[in-house]
């Protein structure tokens, strides 16, 4: 082993390389707000699942209430993980997409996220179907206020999904 590929090794032993995650600081120029409402949209849909579900009676066996309980468990974990990709989408939109003169085009456009991020919060923390709806409302706005900036109308459309609800996609 030479003497350069062993300081290598020693400078990766004291400075270990850590992990970076973004999209994208390069920056890549590519952002849209689709990924938002469709995570957005998934907790809806996660919340539709939880109230169907069928709580087990007293009747129940061992077997049929840890597997209630181990759905609730998935739909659950399902709903949290989505809320949280609608926050990170939001961030990296809020963060490195708009940018000062946007706030010409959307005044509002800081208190627009400031309350989506508080409802993806809320949405995480509760089985709350009125909060989830609310988080797609208010991810919708942030779609339409994104067009609006790129010069294009926007137009919402039905998802066509089975939770059902509208996207705001470009005119």
């Amino acid at each position: 082993m030479s003497l350069l590929n062993s300081a290598f090794l020693l400078a990766h032993r004291v400075f270990p390389a850590t992990v970076a995650h973004a999209h994208c600081d390069v920056p890549c120029g590519i952002y849209d707000p689709h990924l938002a409402q469709i995570a957005a949209l998934t907790t809806i849909r996660m919340n539709q699942l939880l109230q169907n579900l069928k709580m087990p009676g007293p009747a129940s066996t061992p077997a049929e209430v840890n597997a209630f309980a181990a759905e609730v468990s998935r739909l659950t974990a399902a709903k949290e993980h989505h809320a949280e990709l609608c926050k990170h989408e939001l961030r990296v939109l809020w963060g490195d997409y708009f940018k000062p003169e946007h706030l010409q085009t959307v005044p509002d456009l800081h208190d627009k996220f400031w309350k989506a991020m508080k409802l993806a919060s809320t949405v995480r923390q509760k089985n709350d179907q009125k909060a989830a709806e609310d988080l797609l409302a208010a991810v919708q706005g942030i779609a339409e206020a994104f067009w609006k900036t790129k010069g294009a109308k926007s137009v919402k459309q039905p998802s066509r999904q089975a939770v059902g609800f509208e996207l705001v996609y470009p005119a």
